[in-house]
């Protein structure tokens, strides 16, 4: 630790902490920022604001999770020369932020402070590389510790396993894993999570079955996995044992149940979990209310969704708003969607982006060409919202599906960001359907150019070519496709049906039961191959 704490005895600290009545309030009252803020004004009036226990205390709440990691660091930067506590304070506040790249930012500035780095500096900063997915950077990290011979901390080492796995890297985590004197049940956790990320869910499974000691932790890892994997049977078998076991559910096992349901369309099986929540007096929390509410609107079931929503006035948040407007738009209730997106402007939060994106798509499906433009409007002058890609895709599509072709590349051309082959694809479409060859011609080569191994740009094309009569340049179109090799991803869709999920992809023959689904649809009439 730096001299600012050696100067101050520990006995002194606490007779200081006792005596100071700000600080006492600090340490066993302060509950929120408008507290902290009031009690930091008067620590500043009565001149403590540069004592090493008061400016440590002040950073301590702000970088927490119950603090403003903005604030903290305008405290940090107040501190004329901040000890160990305080840059490992700072550096974690910000791991654990959106913004963790501020963390290795002030790792890189602590090396060239007169406080060298601990050993409980670097987890936080293997954390906030895990975070951003950016492991072969932490990898210069993960040299210097293994030269430092910190390696053999398991704090640090199970953050070396989490970064390399969370970043997709399972070879260089298996070799940290392997490594390792004791096997960490935290480790085990890191390593099921990133086999499951990385699609071996099996592998996944098999390590959580040889783990002598789990964990809440270990057991939501595993679901997640199923999840991510969309093996929806097998996340609610596993939770059906954890229940067996005793093992306490948290938020994250049910949404990461209702989303399972919601990727999947398994209605019945959302059903039940949102009855299990009620049943277990589950807290419902903006996290879980908005789980809830995006599952029914994804299985179709908008009425559940707005009783839901409607049902919890105190607890909704903006996700929640945001939820319901786009399963509205997606789901054939396009004035339902412009009527809630009416309430939330009423209301005391404010749109954001992806409200703007559920009323333009509603306002795409109705075909109000005036309504989106002054929804795009609206958000750019009067909330400020730079617009995405997905706004200006809406805006496309509104503008395209009504023929106005024209306009539609005019504002793909004068966007401020970087067109993507999406943007270009959905007005190609759009001429397709409206027959104009000249400007399908300019997005086609768009599309060709930013995604070369895609089939849709040159399908699109030639049955543009096709339609007008222009048969030649048509089939050189679908030459050029499988010249580039290029591939059109087969449809895919499922259902649910008496609990169970039933996936199909265009063409396929993988159900166990395709023989007697094709041959149903043969008698019924439809021409298809056996």
């Amino acid at each position: 630790m730096s001299s600012l704490w050696s100067a101050v005895p520990p006995c002194s600290i606490a007779k200081f902490i006792s005596e100071e009545p700000s600080l006492s309030l600090l340490q066993n009252h302060c509950t929120n920022m408008n507290d902290l803020q009031k009690i930091h004004a008067h620590i500043i009036k009565t001149g403590l604001s540069h004592h090493p226990v008061a400016a440590s205390r002040l950073l301590t709440f702000s970088a927490s999770s119950s603090g403003d990691i903005n604030y903290a660091y305008l405290l940090f930067t107040t501190i004329p020369f901040p000890n160990l506590y305080c840059w490992n304070t700072i550096i974690r506040g910000f791991s654990q932020s959106s913004t963790p790249h501020f963390a290795i930012s002030l790792f890189v500035h602590m090396l060239y402070s007169l406080v060298p780095p601990h050993r409980l500096t670097y987890p936080s900063v293997f954390k906030a590389y895990a975070q951003l997915g950016a492991a072969h950077y932490g990898a210069q990290l993960h040299a210097r510790v293994l030269k430092l011979g910190l390696l053999k901390d398991q704090f640090i080492s199970n953050t070396i396993i989490h970064m390399y796995a969370n970043s997709g890297l399972l070879t260089q985590a298996r070799k940290v894993f392997d490594a390792l004197l004791v096997l960490d049940v935290v480790a085990c956790n890191s390593m099921i999570m990133g086999l499951a990320k990385c699609g071996q869910v099996d592998k996944s499974r098999s390590l959580f079955d040889n783990m002598p000691t789990k964990t809440p932790i270990t057991w939501n890892s595993m679901i997640s996995g199923y999840v991510r994997n969309k093996r929806i049977v097998e996340a609610l078998n596993l939770f059906t044992q954890m229940q067996k076991q005793r093992i306490e559910p948290s938020e994250f096992t049910m949404v990461s149940l209702l989303s399972a349901c919601a990727q999947l369309g398994a209605l019945q099986h959302g059903e039940w979990v949102h009855d299990y929540i009620k049943r277990s007096h589950f807290e419902l929390n903006v996290i879980v209310l908005t789980a809830i509410i995006d599952m029914y609107c994804k299985c179709g079931s908008i009425e559940k969704a707005v009783e839901v929503f409607e049902a919890s006035p105190t607890t909704r948040g903006l996700s929640c708003w945001n939820s319901l407007i786009i399963g509205l738009a997606m789901n054939g209730y396009e004035n339902e969607a412009i009527e809630y997106f009416s309430k939330l402007e009423s209301s005391i939060l404010k749109p954001d982006r992806v409200s703007f994106i559920g009323v333009l798509t509603a306002c795409k499906h109705l075909g109000a060409i005036e309504k989106a433009r002054d929804y795009f409007a609206l958000m750019i002058n009067e909330y400020e919202i730079e617009p995405s890609i997905k706004h200006y895709t809406c805006m496309v599509e509104v503008l395209g599906q009504s023929g106005l072709l024209e306009e539609a590349e005019v504002l793909i051309k004068g966007m401020s960001i970087k067109a993507d082959f999406i943007i270009w694809g959905s007005l190609l479409s759009s001429c397709r359907k409206h027959g104009n060859v000249e400007i399908a011609k300019r997005a086609a080569q768009r599309v060709c150019e930013l995604n070369p191994r895609d089939a849709s740009g040159y399908l699109l094309m030639s049955n543009v070519q096709a339609a007008s009569s222009q048969f030649e340049e048509a089939m050189e179109h679908r030459i050029l496709m499988k010249e580039r090799l290029a591939e059109k991803e087969p449809g895919c869709s499922s259902i649910e049906l008496y609990g169970e999920v039933h996936e199909f992809l265009a063409g396929g023959r993988a159900h166990p039961k395709a023989r007697e689904i094709y041959s149903l649809l043969n008698d019924s009439g439809f021409a298809l191959l056996d």
